[in-house]
């Protein structure tokens, strides 16, 4: 049995389950390549504080370089410990490698500021990775809203059809989200780029350590002020469990629209069969369950962070057991999210949209009567008046089956007055769109210069 880090008070040993209960190696594994560099450059700043020699030191190192590399050789190597949790597995294999020198590394430090680094730096990694998740689908959605930009669709509001859009423009509504998104994951991981090493349990370490030069060896920009703060603030977490939890939810709204335009009702957009599976009844089916999964998932990330919010509500100051629970949530959301981001980017690049079919449905049921209205807003009308008369004509176009511009003149006369114009061409999907050309509009102009607008900011992102 792996002697525990704590175990000099105690004489009895653990009971079974407790031990099970209590211990966290099956989760916080994953941070040891974090804990070795850690423990790496603990072992210098000692040695420069004159509490390692440099021989101790550089035997230290070696050591520890060699349990990552025995670690990485063998993936079973922590599942198969009785280790407690991923520092006590880094002593107990380093004690393998260099004896009981091993048990000097630990001098003035705790798992406390231990963990809280280790944590920051694999999430500074998997931060990483999710920003550049979020630019992929944004670059997938900007290709996709260039080849779409003159595209006619219907635009909803209250799941009723309200004016055409553009494709384009529908997609480039994702694609400023996403953008906000990422903006959200990038302030979390700037404002969490301060090292907790050497805060020691609670109240700071005793050795003269060199704080800054440690947090510079570990890719920090700067260290923490407090060490009662520093050992127990899981701020970082929720931050980016909430950018997540957003960014989730961007994707699950995302994932309805296009869930609901794969329908026959719809049938706007087909996905492709990469992203789509059948039914094991009816033969016929090709259901979305990429984007019902990724619309499903945003649920579990939203528990994750309620989850661990409702864990820190009432901590005491410091460190508590109770912040082991913020690894399961926190490793849950942040790998959901990233799992969905590429799942969706997938998804936008295969799909392809019925062109046909989105023009004749953004040609008919009264799309354009806001326009109808302009129209006579532009003949003199109060718009007041010019709404009720167009909801006369939509109105007498329901009684008689046909479309605005199909009105008989007779009967728009009626309700509208002679406009004078070329009903037929004014209230064209072309024309609709083409006059929505001021910054923010669906016009198919406006489209391709927000296009290029983003291809812009997409290439500021990577450089």
């Amino acid at each position: 049995m792996t002697p525990a880090l704590w175990g000099g008070r105690f004489e009895g040993e653990l009971d079974a389950h407790f031990a099970s209960f209590n211990r966290s190696l099956g989760f916080d594994a994953r941070l040891l390549e974090q804990d070795v560099a850690g423990s790496r450059a603990w072992a210098a700043a000692l040695a420069r504080a004159g509490v390692l020699t440099a021989d101790e030191r550089d035997e230290i190192d070696r050591g520890l370089r060699a349990v990552l590399d025995q670690a990485s050789a063998r993936p079973d190597m922590a599942a198969n410990s009785p280790a407690e949790d991923v520092h006590s597995f880094v002593e107990d294999a380093l004690r393998g490698q260099v004896g009981e020198l091993a048990g000097k590394l630990h001098t003035g430090r705790s798992r406390n500021d231990q963990v809280a680094t280790d944590l920051r730096m694999h999430l500074s990694v998997l931060g990483g990775e999710l920003v550049a998740g979020v630019e992929h689908l944004v670059e997938a959605l900007v290709e996709l809203a260039e080849e779409t930009a003159a595209l006619p669709i219907p635009g909803y509001t209250h799941l009723q059809r309200a004016q055409p859009l553009t494709v384009g423009h529908h997609l480039l509504a994702y694609v400023e989200m996403l953008s906000r998104d990422r903006g959200r994951l990038v302030d979390a991981l700037e404002r969490m780029d301060e090292c907790p090493l050497g805060s020691g349990a609670l109240a700071g370490t005793a050795f003269p350590i060199d704080r800054e030069a440690l947090a510079a060896r570990l890719g920090f920009a700067r260290v923490t002020h407090n060490s009662l703060d520093a050992v127990s603030d899981r701020d970082f977490a929720c931050e980016l469990l909430f950018a997540a939890s957003l960014a989730m939810v961007h994707l699950s709204r995302f994932a309805e629209d296009w869930i609901f335009f794969a329908t026959q009702e719809a049938g706007f957009l087909t996905l492709s069969d990469a992203v789509a599976t059948g039914s094991s009844l009816m033969p016929q089916k090709k259901n979305p369950d990429a984007l019902e999964l990724v619309r499903g998932k945003c649920g579990r990330v939203i528990g994750d962070l309620q989850g661990l919010l409702v864990t820190l509500k009432g901590l005491p100051l410091a460190y508590d057991k109770d912040l082991q629970e913020d690894k399961e949530a926190l490793f849950d959301g942040l790998d959901t999210l990233r799992a969905c981001l590429r799942v969706t980017a997938t998804t936008v690049r295969s799909a392809r949209f019925d062109a046909d079919r989105c023009r004749a449905e953004a040609s008919r049921g009264y799309l354009n009567a806001t326009d109808l209205a302009d129209l006579l807003v532009a003949h003199g009308v109060p718009f007041r008046e010019a709404h009720e008369r167009t909801g006369k004509a939509v109105r007498d176009a329901l009684e008689l089956g046909v479309e605005l511009e199909e009105l008989p003149a007779h009967v728009l006369a009626t309700t509208c007055g002679d406009l004078e114009v070329d009903l037929a061409a004014e209230l064209s999907v072309d024309r609709v769109l083409a006059r929505r050309a001021s910054i923010g509009g669906t016009s198919p102009d406006r489209v391709a210069r927000e296009v290029e607008r983003w291809k812009d900011r997409l290439a500021s992102w990577e450089s």
